[in-house]
C-alpha cells in the first residue's frame, strides 16, 4: 500500500510496496508523485488509457478498481514487474479527499504464465480459437487457424460467434450452441466453416472450457478434414476409373481374391466370349465356377 497526501506527497509505503518496486526506502521510491514518475516507467496491460501514471490519477482523487500495469525502474530496465492496482479514497465530511491510497498486488507470476501460454498457443500447429463466454466473442486465435481458413487476425479477434461462426453447419450445431452458452464441454462434431474468400472448409471441431485471466472462456480446436475429403474423392474417382477400364478390356478377364480365389468380377469380354454371366461365377471359387 502507498498513501499519498492531496498535495502529491508520498506519505507512506509499506514493505510490500517497496519490495514490488525494488526499493529499499521511501526516498528511493520517490518522496513525491513527480519524482516517482521520473524513477519508474509503466505500461497498461488491460486498459486502453493515456499514459497517465496511476499515482497521478490517485493524487487527483480518482477511484479505480482493477488496473494492470507493467512497472520498470528507469535505472534497471531489465527488471519488469506486473502490478494489479486499485484506489480507495478517504474523504472529509464535506466530501473533500483526506487521504489517497494506492493498493498494489504483484501479479508478475500470473502474467508470465499467461505470456508462456500465449506463446505456446500461437506456436501450436493445431488450429484453435478462444472465445470469452461472457460476451461470446473471440479473444485469441492462433496461426494454425489463420493458415487453415485464410482469415486475418483482425478479422477474428473481437468478432462474435455469429460473425465468425466456428460451429457453422455443424452436424450437432444445436447441442454445440447450448453447451457454449452453458460453458460446458462441446463434443467433437463435423462442421463446415465459411471462408473469407467465399469458399468453405470441412473440419472436426470440439470445445473445452478454460479460464483466461480469471475470465471463463471456451477453447475451440479443429482438425482439418479437407485433405481426407480430397483423398476420399480421389479414391472414389480412381476406383470408378478402374472399374470402367476393367469392364471394357479387350480380352476375357476375371478378378479373384488371392487368399481363397473367390471370383469378385468379370469383364464384358469374358461374358461375350464364354457366354457366362456374373451371376454364374461372382462369389464362387474358381473351381466351382468351372475356371
Amino acid at each position: 500500500m502507498i498513501l499519498i497526501e492531496p498535495d502529491q506527497t508520498i506519505a507512506y509505503a509499506n514493505e510490500a510496496a517497496l519490495a514490488m518496486h525494488g526499493a529499499g526506502s521511501l526516498e528511493e521510491l520517490g518522496p513525491t508523485v513527480d519524482e516517482y514518475r521520473e524513477r519508474f516507467c509503466l505500461r497498461y496491460r488491460n486498459t486502453v488509457t493515456p499514459n497517465q501514471y496511476l499515482i497521478e490519477r490517485v493524487a487527483e482523487g480518482e477511484r479505480f478498481h482493477v488496473v494492470i500495469v507493467e512497472v520498470r525502474r528507469t535505472d534497471r530496465p531489465e527488471q519488469d514487474v506486473v502490478h494489479s492496482l486499485r484506489s480507495p479514497v478517504a474523504t472529509h465530511r464535506e466530501g473533500k479527499p483526506s487521504c489517497l491510497a494506492l493498493i498494489l498486488k504483484d501479479v508478475t507470476d500470473q502474467f508470465e504464465a499467461e505470456d508462456r501460454f500465449e506463446a505456446t498457443f500461437d506456436a501450436n500447429p493445431a488450429p484453435a480459437v478462444i472465445t470469452r463466454l461472457s460476451e461470446l466473442r473471440h479473444v485469441k486465435v492462433n496461426t494454425g487457424f489463420l493458415e487453415m481458413t485464410g482469415f486475418t487476425r483482425d478479422a477474428v479477434l473481437g468478432r462474435s460467434v455469429d460473425e465468425v461462426d466456428v460451429l457453422a453447419r455443424a452436424r450437432h450445431r444445436d447441442l454445440g450452441i447450448s453447451r457454449l452458452k452453458e460453458g460446458g464441454t462441446i463434443p467433437q462434431m463435423e462442421a463446415c466453416l465459411s471462408l473469407p474468400d467465399g469458399g468453405s472448409r470441412f473440419v472436426i471441431v470440439a470445445g473445452q472450457p478454460i479460464e483466461l485471466g480469471d475470465e471463463p472462456c471456451m477453447l475451440f480446436t479443429f482438425a482439418d478434414l479437407e485433405l481426407r475429403r480430397k483423398a476420399e474423392t480421389a479414391l472414389r474417382q480412381s476406383e470408378a476409373r478402374f472399374a470402367k477400364a476393367f469392364r471394357i478390356t479387350p480380352v476375357p478377364t476375371v478378378l479373384a481374391r488371392a487368399g481363397n480365389f473367390r471370383v469378385t468380377g468379370i469383364d464384358e469380354t469374358f461374358t461375350r466370349v464364354f457366354g457366362i454371366g456374373e451371376d454364374a461365377v461372382v462369389g464362387r471359387g474358381l473351381e466351382k465356377a468351372g475356371l
